[in-house]
């Protein structure tokens, strides 16, 4: 009996809120299908992401959507980016924790239990980009620079991946093209560097 030479087929998860939807840019340059894109072109065959994402959406808003989807299946990788708009709304760190914690812990679940195939990417910073313009530039970045810190502490104590794109978010304030046409979102530019980095670590995970 010949061996079987099938490719293996992954599946992918994204939960987010607008950066992972790809608020302002075309659909093809979402960083989840980025990813996707650029492991396929290296042998890695994952189908189109699934992705639970809306712009707007804080932690507590993800959750009821992901309880409205009743998603049933697990995934090979999951990743899961949320924050911004609760640092936005001017909700609490220690809110953000509980909330938080409970979402990555369904983010394992839905990776079958398995922490190493989940991936935390850190929040980026909206003080760069000229929406910000004529507010406390260095208040935004403070506060987001505490909401990683709280997401990282506990990405490490769950064990999962931690992505870190908030410096590469902070470049948008002299390169105009990393961000979208809204003058808020970030650009399929932008996100071509989160899905480097992101498929760089599913290709160690799926390998």
């Amino acid at each position: 009996m010949a061996p079987d030479t099938t490719t293996p087929r992954f599946t992918y998860l994204a939960l987010g809120d607008s950066y992972t939807i790809g608020e302002d840019v075309p659909e093809e340059q979402r960083y989840p299908v980025q990813t996707v894109t650029l492991l396929a072109d290296s042998g890695i065959t994952i189908d189109g992401p699934r992705i639970i994402a809306r712009t707007g959406w804080t932690t507590d808003e993800l959750e009821a959507a992901i309880r409205a989807e009743e998603v049933r299946d697990t995934f090979s990788v999951v990743t899961l980016l949320i924050g911004v708009n609760n640092q936005y709304r001017g909700r609490s760190v220690q809110e953000y924790k509980v909330e938080f914690t409970r979402l990555l812990k369904q983010a394992i679940q839905f990776a079958g239990g398995h922490s190493d195939r989940v991936v935390v990417l850190s929040i980026p910073d909206w003080s760069r980009v000229p929406f910000a313009e004529g507010r406390n530039r260095q208040e935004i970045a403070e506060d987001i620079d505490a909401f990683n810190t709280a997401n990282k502490a506990i990405a490490r104590k769950y064990k999962v991946h931690y992505l870190d794109i908030t410096a590469d978010s902070r470049k948008a304030d002299h390169d105009i093209t990393l961000v979208a046409g809204d003058g808020l979102h970030y650009s399929g530019k932008e996100m071509a560097i989160w899905a480097g980095k992101l498929a760089a670590i599913f290709r160690n995970i799926l390998h």
